[in-house]
């Protein structure tokens, strides 16, 4: 046994015996500690709602608070997602990009949009993508080659859309 004073530091010394820990009681520990991970885990996941194909539907804001994206069910076919600026900060000048398909994503599976390409119109460079949501958040993850090596655009949902687009989505 450990001897461990007691405070006051200052005044009389007084001890009092801790327990060691022995690797039985930290397996022990351990295991305890899992188990209420695990419980909390599968609690959280049977209250969190399953995405649908439906829940990427609507306005979403850029990160950056520049861009409302409006996604759809794409005009040509209607089982793909496609994302199309519905607003841009730069409306009316040389760098204006309203009205430019950004993303077209052709299957919803294991609560995903995927197959598709993102499209960046300021580099004018295109990517895969891969489209998630989350309650109020939209995340595009972009990537060249696989998806762990990509870079994720987080949006949060437009409860309206600015004027200034001559052509609404």
């Amino acid at each position: 046994m450990l001897l461990r004073p007691l405070l006051p530091p200052s005044g009389p010394t007084t001890t009092t015996a801790v327990p060691a820990v022995t690797p039985r009681r930290r397996r022990a520990t351990c295991a305890a500690l899992w188990g209420a991970f695990a419980i909390a885990t599968v609690g959280a996941s049977t209250q969190a709602h399953a995405a649908t194909p439906q829940d990427a539907q609507g306005l979403w804001r850029s990160a950056d608070q520049r861009a409302v994206i409006a996604f759809a069910p794409c005009r040509d076919n209607p089982a793909h997602l496609c994302g199309t600026i519905a607003w841009d900060a730069d409306v009316g000048t040389p760098a204006d990009t309203c009205g430019v398909v950004i993303a077209r994503l052709k299957r919803f599976e294991d609560d995903a949009w995927r197959d598709g390409w993102a499209h960046d119109p300021r580099s004018k460079k295109t990517y895969k993508a891969v489209l998630r949501t989350q309650g109020d958040t939209l995340k595009l993850r972009a990537f060249i080659g696989t998806e762990l090596l990509g870079e994720t655009e987080e949006m949060k949902r437009a409860t309206a859309l600015p004027a200034g687009c001559p052509a609404q989505p």
